[in-house]
């Protein structure tokens, strides 16, 4: 007797016993009902997949029955009838479907790329945020970037992340004592963007 799992499947059938259910339509965040409307490419996939699939063999069937027709007669104007019609156009069906499994091919292989670039971005800028907010900010959520330092012995206020000051090792903060220092006039260092 096998036990029956909380998802009404048993667990000694064929799926095994640590599957998930199958999904259902109207399930996850697809419908179910239509999944190519609104997807333009993927109809296109779909439509040159099964055009392809249908015209190559249907030429192979054709230029076969051309040849049957062509060997099995006597008369020469009645085989010149059964290559142009069986061959030629046996032939063009088998090009033609063969260009459009083709087709259909470099569609999938679009979508594809597509879809590997989307999460690459996605995981690149959710890397962007996490980077940012453990940078840019210390324990107390100030922002790092927005603390005024001077360069070495310098006379001018600059903001820390300052592009003229980024690549300087000696930055030292600013104390309360301003007066005789100048702001940078590309970060504007006392101004809030």
């Amino acid at each position: 007797m096998t036990a029956v799992s909380e998802n009404g499947r048993a667990s000694g059938s064929r799926m095994g016993a640590g599957s998930s259910h199958l999904p259902r339509a109207g399930e996850g965040n697809r419908s179910g009902i239509a999944p190519l409307r609104n997807n333009n490419a993927a109809l296109l996939q779909v439509v040159l997949f099964w055009a392809g699939a249908i015209m190559l063999p249907l030429g192979i069937v054709i230029i076969i029955l051309g040849w049957y027709g062509a060997a099995n007669t006597p008369y020469e104007f009645d085989q010149m009838s059964y290559v142009i019609s069986g061959g030629m156009l046996g032939l063009g069906l088998t090009f033609v479907g063969g260009f459009l499994y083709f087709g259909a091919w470099l569609a999938r292989i679009a979508a594809d790329e597509r879809e590997s670039s989307k999460r690459l971005a996605d995981t690149l800028l959710l890397l962007a945020e996490v980077t940012a907010a453990n940078v840019t900010t210390d324990d107390g959520g100030r922002d790092l970037g927005a603390i005024p330092v001077v360069a070495g012995n310098g006379t001018t206020i600059h903001r820390r992340d300052c592009s003229l000051i980024a690549h300087r090792d000696d930055l030292t903060p600013v104390g309360e004592n301003t007066g005789h220092l100048s702001t940078c006039r590309v970060c504007r260092p006392g101004q809030h963007a």
